[in-house]
């Protein structure tokens, strides 16, 4: 069986990028170099699954701050048909929960919260709830204009728009807050979204939250929702994420890609990418 392997690097690592990839001109049926402002891409298809020296070779790349990326089939020969990604430190370089803490004059508290969690101490949800039961009081305007200040990761508009080219419907999943990804949903054209619905009366956060936790388990359940309702092969499917939270949509998917992403999350995907740029995730479209 046939696979693809695509080299990523960033326009000062071009140099390693060349030798990392001059064993794979030999080996690869076709190739094809991209070139963007930001980043470079090199896609080799090789008429076989890769030998351990090529495995190898991606271990050393990394120490060269190049990404190698191994496609299976059957993506290595078929187009996704749905990427589902998560939002926060993925497609944004912040973190919602951060932005509402600071607004709500309660970093400190949020953080130590948050480092517990870490720990194992909490779960997800659990300390999702004792997060956001700092913010109550905290007036809706300012869930707002944290939104508002939300970074987003360069390249996640290219990367919505060359999935709708490729015919693939583009998802995101969010551990954060409908009131914060719903706007960033709707101005990077993603099909769907789902996100935590923080309760607000009176103009004001309560400090809790409506519903059910979007958790790692939920994460998958939609997954598989969007993959039904759009119809999708679930072999064709990717995930994209960054934490432990999204570990189990990214075991559900017929590839994960884990970005800019925690250890334990780079050595339970399929692939991983630490160029920071999400339009580098469309080259694993271009066919060689």
């Amino acid at each position: 069986m046939a696979t693809r392997i695509v080299l990523l690097a960033p326009p000062d690592r071009l140099d390693p990028l060349r030798r990392i990839a001059a064993p794979l001109w030999s080996q690869a049926g076709t190739a094809r170099a991209l070139n963007r402002d930001a980043w470079w891409a090199l896609g080799f298809r090789l008429p076989r699954q890769p030998t351990q020296e090529i495995r190898e070779l991606a271990a050393r790349a990394r120490t060269e701050g190049v990404d190698v990326v191994e496609i299976r089939e059957p993506l290595a020969s078929w187009l996704p048909g749905l990427l589902v990604s998560d939002v926060d430190s993925t497609i944004t370089r912040t973190e919602a929960i951060d932005l509402l803490g600071e607004a709500a004059g309660k970093a400190d508290e949020v953080a130590g919260i948050t480092a517990r969690a870490m720990a194992g101490e909490m779960d997800f949800a659990e300390s999702l709830r004792a997060r956001v039961a700092c913010l109550e009081g905290l007036p809706a305007e300012a869930v707002d204009e944290a939104a508002r200040a939300t970074v987003i990761t360069e390249g996640a508009r290219r990367l919505v728009q060359a999935a709708h080219r490729a015919g693939c419907r583009f998802t995101m999943v969010s551990g954060g807050f409908t009131r914060m990804v719903e706007p960033l949903a709707r101005k990077l054209g993603a099909d769907a979204f789902v996100a935590n619905d923080l309760e607000i009366l009176d103009g004001r956060c309560t400090g809790r939250v409506l519903g059910d936790i979007v958790d790692r388990r939920a994460k998958a359940r939609y997954l598989r929702r969007w993959t039904e309702s759009y119809g999708v092969d679930p072999r064709l499917t990717v995930a994209i994420g960054d934490g432990a939270n999204d570990l189990d949509m990214m075991a559900e998917a017929g590839m994960s890609i884990a970005f800019c992403a925690k250890p334990v999350v780079v050595e339970a995907a399929d692939a991983a990418i630490s160029l920071p740029r999400m339009d580098a995730l469309a080259a694993l479209w271009a066919r060689p």
